[in-house]
C-alpha cells in the first residue's frame, strides 16, 4: 500500500506513512486467565482502590509517565499558523522523542480552538488523565496566559517548551561559551532579538542565572517602560532589563560593544552591525531555517557561534531539555517545574562538555548517551530543593 500513497518515493513522506507511533501493550494477553485479570472482573478491583484513594493512580496505571503534548497549531515551527491537523506530524514526533530520549509516554492533543479560555478548560478537564502537560507550538502572547493559568489551575506539571526548552539549552550553552572565552554572567552584555515566547523565556532564565544587562528587542525596538505599545509581559521584563541599564534604540545601537547576541526573531542582522559587537563575541541565531545572523558571517567577528540548525555545530536542540526535565519532575511526583529546576537542567547539560569545551563545542549532542539521566538527575534534585517534590 506504501506505492499506492500520493507522495511515495519521498523518504520525508513514506517514513511517516501511517504516522510515527502506535500503543504497545506492556502485559501479555494469551489466555482467558490474563484477560480476566488485565480487564473485566480483575480490573474492577484495580478501580475501587483508586476511588477509595485516588493516589493510587501514581501506581497501578500509566498516568505519572504520562504527559499531554498540547497545540491549538498556531505557532508550528516556522510555518505559523497552519491548524490542529497539519500541527499532528510535528506532535507526533515531539512523542517519539519523548519516549527515546527520555522514557516518558505522550499523548498528542491537537484542540480545534484557538480561545484561551476553551484551551484552559481543555486541558484542565483532561489532566486527570495524565502526569503532566507540555504545551507546544502555541502563539504569543496568548501562551503566556495560557501556561500561567494552567500552573495555577493544576498540581502536575505544566511546561512550555518553546519558552522552556529553549531557554534550558540556550543557557546551557551560553554558560560554556562565557567559560571559554573568559566572561563572567554578572558583568556580559546580552542582546536578544525576538519578545515572543522563546526570547522571553531565554531572557528570564538568563536573569535568573545572574546575568545582568540583557536587551530584549521586538519589531519595533528595545523593550523599555518608556514605550506604550507593550503587553503585560514584554513591560514587565523591560523593567527587568533594558531599564535597569538604560538602555534604549535599535537594534544597531545595542549591538556596539555587545559580548553575547541572541537571536530568536526570525529576522537578519546586517554584517555591520555584527561587527559592531566586541571582540571575541558569542553569537547564537536560532531561526529555523535561516539563523538571524548565518555561520559562515558569525564566524567573521565572533568566536562562539551556535544555531537550531542540525547541519552546524552547537546545536541548540529542545530534545536535550525537554524529555530528561519531565523524567526528573515525574521521578519525584512533582507538582511543578520550577526555574530552579530549568538552570539545573542547563546546569546539568553544559557540565556534560566538561574539558572537550572548545569553541565548536559547547553543547553537548542530543545523542550522547549521559544527556537524559544528566538532567533527569539534577531536574529531581532540584525540585526536592524547591519543595515541589511529592516523593
Amino acid at each position: 500500500m506504501a506505492s499506492l500513497h500520493p507522495h511515495a518515493g519521498d523518504p520525508v513522506f513514506d517514513l511517516h506513512l501511517g504516522g510515527k507511533m502506535e500503543t504497545v501493550s506492556t502485559v501479555a494477553l494469551h489466555g482467558p486467565d490474563e484477560l480476566s485479570l488485565a480487564y473485566t472482573p480483575g480490573v474492577a478491583r484495580v478501580c475501587e482502590a483508586i476511588a477509595a484513594d485516588p493516589s493510587m493512580t501514581q501506581h497501578y496505571t500509566w498516568v505519572p509517565n504520562t504527559v499531554a503534548i498540547v497545540t491549538d497549531g498556531t505557532a508550528v515551527l516556522g510555518l505559523g499558523d497552519i491548524g490542529p491537523a497539519a500541527a499532528m506530524p510535528v506532535m507526533e514526533g515531539k512523542a517519539v522523542l519523548f519516549k527515546q530520549f527520555g522514557g516518558v509516554d505522550a499523548v498528542p492533543i491537537c484542540l480545534d480552538t484557538t480561545d484561551v479560555e476553551e484551551i484552559i478548560e481543555t486541558v484542565v478537564r483532561l489532566a486527570p488523565s495524565f502526569g503532566g502537560v507540555n504545551l507546544e507550538d502555541i502563539s504569543a502572547p496568548r501562551c503566556f496566559e495560557i501556561e500561567a493559568r494552567l500552573k495555577e489551575r493544576l498540581d502536575i506539571p505544566v511546561f512550555h517548551d518553546d519558552q522552556h526548552g529553549t531557554a534550558v539549552v540556550a543557557l546551557a550553552a551560553l554558560t560554556n561559551a562565557l567559560r571559554l572565552t573568559g566572561r563572567d554572567a554578572a558583568t556580559v552584555r546580552v542582546v536578544v532579538q525576538g519578545a515572543g515566547a522563546a526570547g522571553v523565556a531565554v531572557a528570564r532564565i538568563l536573569l535568573e542565572a545572574g546575568v545582568r544587562d540583557i536587551v530584549v528587542l521586538d519589531r519595533r525596538g528595545v523593550l523599555t517602560s518608556e514605550r506604550s505599545d507593550l503587553t503585560e509581559v514584554k513591560a514587565a521584563l523591560a523593567r527587568d532589563t533594558a531599564d535597569t541599564f538604560g538602555r534604549r534604540g535599535d537594534l544597531a545601537e545595542v549591538m556596539v560593544g555587545a559580548d553575547v547576541y541572541i537571536g530568536v526573531s526570525g529576522g537578519q542582522v546586517p554584517e555591520e552591525v555584527v561587527a559592531s559587537m566586541a571582540a571575541d563575541a558569542i553569537i547564537f541565531g536560532l531561526a529555523n531555517p535561516t539563523p538571524e545572523v548565518h555561520p559562515d558571517l558569525a564566524h567573521k567577528y565572533a568566536r562562539v557561534v551556535a544555531t537550531g540548525r542540525s547541519d552546524f555545530p552547537n546545536q541548540i536542540n529542545n530534545v536535550l531539555a525537554f524529555p530528561g526535565i519531565f523524567r526528573g519532575a515525574f521521578d519525584v511526583h512533582a507538582t511543578a517545574i520550577t526555574e530552579g529546576m530549568k538552570v539545573a537542567a542547563a546546569t546539568a547539560l553544559a557540565e556534560l562538555v566538561g574539558d572537550d569545551l572548545r569553541e565548536d563545542l559547547v553543547i553537548p549532542s542530543p545523542f550522547d548517551p549521559r544527556v537524559p539521566g544528566a538532567v533527569r538527575s539534577a531536574v529531581a534534585e532540584a525540585a526536592r530543593r524547591d519543595g515541589v517534590a511529592r516523593r
